[in-house]
């Protein structure tokens, strides 16, 4: 039996003005089998091609920051004691920062972990 879910890519872009981004990132989530996870990997090299002034171990932490929030961290504050549904909606609402969500996206699935496996390896790994 396949669900629901719902993903979205975090994409970093080190210069705004530019407009330039590499996908760094994917949250997962699925209401049926309550279920919200996060895949990262920042490819520094990718970054510095983009940014040679980008501070990677900054971004790094940020990335870190929203798998915080998936995996409701102590140190995740507020947003991570939030419900799952409530915690993805705020990981994906728009924001003007280095790390950025992408649109959010649907599709059926038997098992969101693996999922979320399959998609870091289709958007974000090299």
């Amino acid at each position: 039996m396949r669900d629901t879910f719902e993903y979205a890519v975090l994409r970093v872009v080190p210069r705004i003005e530019r407009g330039e981004s590499l996908n760094a990132g994917v949250l997962v989530y699925c209401r049926q089998r309550d279920y919200l996870g996060s895949r990262v990997h920042l490819d520094a090299d990718r970054l510095h091609a983009l940014d040679p002034t980008a501070d990677a171990s900054a971004i790094a932490r940020a990335l870190q920051a929203a798998t915080d929030v998936c995996a409701a961290e102590p140190g995740a504050g507020a947003a991570g004691r939030e419900a799952l549904g409530s915690r993805f909606r705020w990981l994906t609402a728009p924001r003007s920062t280095v790390v950025q969500p992408g649109p959010v996206h649907t599709g059926l699935t038997a098992d969101p972990d693996a999922e979320a496996d399959r998609l870091l390896r289709l958007l974000v790994l090299p």
